[in-house]
């Protein structure tokens, strides 16, 4: 059974596209424009039982930044 789960309700499609991860591999979705993009990445961690998020800027086709934007657990508004 997954543990992650992702969809894209909004977009040109006509149907919603989804993925799903375990808690061995996580799960990254990745949005893009022409200036940049932004990631999120989704993983489990065995010792202490909870999901952890990342939210990065990344370059995309030579534009933008690669900067940490947020980080913690799924779940609570504290930091990891």
């Amino acid at each position: 059974m997954s543990h992650f789960y992702a969809s894209i309700p909004t977009s040109s499609r006509k149907t919603v596209a989804t993925a799903r991860g375990h808690k061995s591999t996580g799960l990254e979705v990745r949005a893009a424009s022409w200036a940049g993009a932004v990631s999120v990445t989704l993983r489990h961690c065995e010792t202490t039982g909870r999901d952890l998020f990342e939210v990065w800027q990344e370059p995309h086709h030579g534009q933008g930044v690669h900067v940490l934007i947020a980080e913690g657990v799924v779940g609570q508004e504290d930091a990891a």
